[in-house]
């Protein structure tokens, strides 16, 4: 009795090819950075200081007054939605039979991909803590009162 392995579907011309290898080499170099950039996180929001008790609306608030901490997540959060997306897409690619669905499904991905890219990075860059009007009472201790 032998066994009979399917041949791996070919790409459908030289430039897929390239697609797919570009992709697969992102795979792998942003999921080490990934790796270091939350590790990071966690160490800074759950070691350092008061731990996890700390994390508040103001500890956020703090941490994102530096550009520092906003390059950091904002990294953080393009990678992981890119690296997200493109692997839902190779699982796509490989159950979808169908060509017509196949590109539709891709397309909703990297829609939505690009949508909460596009929030995330106005939430990170537009964050105020400290908004104009509001009482006192409700802000954090490092806004000054108004």
């Amino acid at each position: 009795m032998s066994v009979v392995i399917e041949q791996p579907r070919s790409p459908r011309n030289r430039k897929q090819a390239n697609f797919e290898k570009y992709g697969w080499m992102y795979m792998r170099a942003s999921g080490v950075v990934l790796v270091i950039l939350i590790f990071g996180h966690l160490f800074t929001n759950l070691f350092l200081g008061e731990g996890i008790k700390a994390i508040d609306f103001a500890f956020v608030g703090g941490k994102w007054s530096d550009p520092f901490w906003q390059v950091w997540d904002l990294l953080m959060l393009w990678l992981a939605l890119i690296h997200g997306t493109n692997g839902m897409r190779t699982i796509v690619n490989d159950y979808t039979s169908r060509e017509g669905l196949r590109k539709a499904l891709v397309i909703a991905l990297w829609a939505i991909c690009a949508a909460l890219i596009v929030l995330g990075t106005l939430v990170v860059f537009t964050f105020d803590p400290c908004p104009a009007g509001s009482p006192a009472n409700l802000l954090p201790s490092f806004c000054p009162a108004s």
